[in-house]
């Protein structure tokens, strides 16, 4: 049995979670997907759009779609600080919505060709799939 550690997930405007966690699984930029349990040697990293998984120490999985930021190992005991301008718990967010705007960013990303529309597609297209990763609703959609 893994060994718990601290986990925090800030956003500017509050502590969206802050508890144990047996692993944390997350994407760096260019680094790909990383997990982190106790004892992991100290790390700090970029991340990208990604659906982060915190493993909680009772067995359930806390889903959340992460929008870039900073993911941060230290100390002794371990603790994972993910510090993000903007993050989402998977209970908080609103599939329906998340579906349209995936759908309005894809078509965006078939029709524009000026470069800043096309670079906030690609942008709202990633955060999109991470929220709808994050509730579980990405396997089964299609556009």
């Amino acid at each position: 049995m893994a060994q718990p550690f601290k986990v925090d997930l800030v956003s500017p405007e509050k502590v969206l979670f802050s508890g144990e966690a047996d692993m944390v699984i997350t994407r760096t930029l260019e680094g790909g997907e990383i997990a982190f349990q106790a004892g992991h040697a100290p790390f700090l990293g970029a991340l990208v759009e990604n659906h982060t998984r915190v493993y909680l120490t009772d067995g359930t999985i806390q889903d959340v779609a992460v929008h870039r930021g900073f993911v941060e190992v230290s100390g002794s005991p371990t603790r994972v600080s993910i510090l993000s301008d903007t993050a989402e718990l998977s209970q908080d967010i609103d599939v329906e919505r998340a579906r349209a705007a995936l759908e309005r960013h894809r078509l965006t990303l078939k029709q524009e060709s000026e470069e800043s529309a096309l670079a906030d597609a690609i942008s709202g297209e990633a955060r999109a799939e991470a929220r709808l990763a994050a509730t579980g609703e990405a396997h089964g959609f299609t556009a």
